[in-house]
């Protein structure tokens, strides 16, 4: 059996809003890409927190967690992540302790330190630029104490929360988190969805210096990846340019909404290399193309699990090509 049929796989949504659509439409494209993706297999369906970003819709991410997992019956729906520097433990822990009661069993916190949005937003969310940095490890202690059982002499208790147990996972992009899951024997994820350049040291140092714990006996490591399949290699590469326009806008300075895909790209050769940093594990193509690259991107990984971020402009392309992955996966 192939490695790729013996992987789990996932599924990443930034809720994005196209440029001639709305948050709204945007929700509702979410809850049809989870029930597919439930239909299909897939393990997860997570979200991801941006603030102040045109084309992103889920910046309240706890409250579309609750949207999508009310819509569907098995898959696991959570954060990919929740950026624990923006908010007071207390508060992640009520609010996933709330869904986790709701939901039971079906809920997964994952957890970054970045601040998701610009240095005005952050300021907006009364975020110090130096949070996250020196006292990650003390918020990301204080919420597993709201989540875990109450200590007798503990003061203030999350209601809901306390004893829920909620799932957590760290989620990086470079050595930092892949470490400290390591060292609390937690799961991690390395953001390879848009920095792919660190993705080799960070899964060497999270596997070279695991320790088990009551969470896992042994290192699970999660990879995102961008995805886009199609029927042929030509027209998967021409969905991409969506995705590929998202990340010239950022390089340019603007972000903007989802724009449709084009037949050709002009940009200069620092663009194209800058394009490649952001990009360079993006895996685009025919079901063919697809199921050659994800083998050998596990081969060259050993990642225990995908999840997957397609990024392209039509609801209806972007279930085909999670359509198509699980079919390839199934071989």
């Amino acid at each position: 059996m192939s490695r790729l049929a013996t992987t789990a796989l996932s599924v990443l949504d930034l809720a994005p809003i196209r440029e001639d659509g709305s948050a709204a439409e945007s929700y509702r494209e979410s809850v049809a890409l989870a029930r597919q993706a439930e239909r299909l297999g897939y393990t997860r369906f997570w979200l991801a927190e941006h603030h102040g970003i045109e084309g992103i819709a889920s910046a309240a991410t706890a409250v579309l967690i609750g949207h999508v997992a009310g819509a569907t019956q098995r898959i696991r729906v959570g954060s990919g992540g929740i950026m624990l520097p923006n908010h007071p433990p207390l508060v992640i822990a009520e609010q996933f302790g709330t869904l986790e009661t709701l939901y039971p069993g079906r809920i997964d916190l994952g957890l970054g330190r970045a601040p998701g949005s610009d240095g005005a937003t952050m300021a907006a969310l009364r975020r110090s630029a130096h949070a996250g940095v020196e006292d990650f490890p003390q918020r990301l202690e204080e919420l597993q104490g709201f989540l875990g059982e109450a200590r007798p002499d503990q003061k203030v208790r999350a209601v809901p929360g306390q004893g829920t147990h909620v799932p957590l996972w760290l989620l990086g992009s470079s050595g930092y988190s892949a470490q400290l899951a390591a060292r609390l024997g937690l799961p991690f994820a390395f953001a390879a969805q848009f920095a792919p350049g660190y993705l080799h040291e960070a899964l060497r140092l999270y596997r070279d210096n695991f320790r088990p714990s009551a969470v896992l006996d042994k290192p699970h490591a999660m990879v995102g990846l961008p995805v886009v399949a199609a029927e042929t290699d030509a027209y998967a590469d021409y969905l991409a340019t969506t995705m590929r326009q998202k990340f010239l806008g950022m390089i340019r300075g603007r972000r903007t909404s989802a724009k449709p895909p084009v037949e050709h790209l002009e940009m200069s050769p620092m663009e194209e290399a800058q394009l490649q940093q952001f990009l360079g594990a993006a895996i685009v193509g025919g079901p063919d193309t697809v199921h050659r690259e994800l083998e050998a991107f596990l081969e060259q990984t050993g990642a225990d699990e995908l999840m997957l971020n397609t990024d392209v402009y039509s609801l209806e392309d972007r279930l085909k090509s999670y359509e198509l992955v699980a079919d390839v996966w199934k071989r």
